[in-house]
């Protein structure tokens, strides 16, 4: 099952390996981490997203809370939360193209963000499933370059990660 795994740790050098450290040496896979400064600039947040069992992502939680650069930790799968993830997408856009990757970028809510005579390159913000789907929508041939920044999470309503 994949989990959504929201880490407030301190903003210190090396924190980010150490995290990244307990999972690879316990052979658990990150399918994708995101991680930035938050309003206090003494503390960052990691959203790490990992596959496992429920007994794994405890011992996953369990382990990160061992830390000390660790102050909390919140698996987001466990309640409604919003996730967003990033694409920016280089495409060949020249003669009968040019259209065509307007309208599909309309289509996803993209935003062209470069012209040039041969190519655009659009921002696409949604679910991972929305990005997907974009990128299946498209001819193999027109993508240039693709850039993902990976999901981040934040819960819904009141639920709040703070230290």
């Amino acid at each position: 099952m994949r989990h959504i795994i929201s880490v407030l740790l301190e903003n210190e050098a090396g924190a980010l390996s150490r995290v990244a450290g307990l999972f690879s040496a316990r052979a658990y896979n990150i399918e994708s981490l995101t991680v930035a400064p938050t309003e206090d600039a003494s503390l960052s947040r990691m959203t790490v997203i990992t596959s496992g069992s429920d007994d794994v992502v405890e011992q996953i939680t369990k382990q990160l809370n061992k830390l000390i650069e660790v102050v909390k930790v919140v698996d987001l799968s466990e309640a409604a939360h919003i996730e967003r993830e990033l694409m920016l997408i280089k495409v060949r856009a020249a003669g009968k193209d040019r259209e065509e990757m307007k309208r599909m970028s309309d289509i996803f809510r993209g935003r062209i963000i470069d012209v040039t005579d041969g190519t655009y390159t659009i921002e696409l913000t949604g679910t991972g499933a929305k990005l997907d789907a974009f990128l299946e929508a498209l001819d193999k041939s027109v993508i240039l370059e693709t850039v993902r920044t990976g999901a981040s999470g934040i819960a819904r309503g009141e639920r709040v990660l703070r230290a």
